[in-house]
């Protein structure tokens, strides 16, 4: 039965699957956030191209 216990206890593979969701957690904010800054910029470059277009 201690066996059992101090086994269980050593165990880290719950801890380690944690850590990787939380990265990957982190990566996907980071690019969710890359995504809009970079949506918006593009948005605003199509509407500079459009206002020049469109005035004679």
């Amino acid at each position: 039965m201690q066996k059992l216990v101090t086994r269980y206890i050593k165990d880290e593979s719950g801890a380690t699957a944690i850590e990787y969701g939380l990265i990957a957690a982190l990566i996907a904010v980071a690019c969710i956030a890359g995504a809009r800054a970079l949506g918006t910029n593009v948005g605003g470059r199509f509407q500079e191209v459009a206002d020049a277009v469109g005035t004679p």
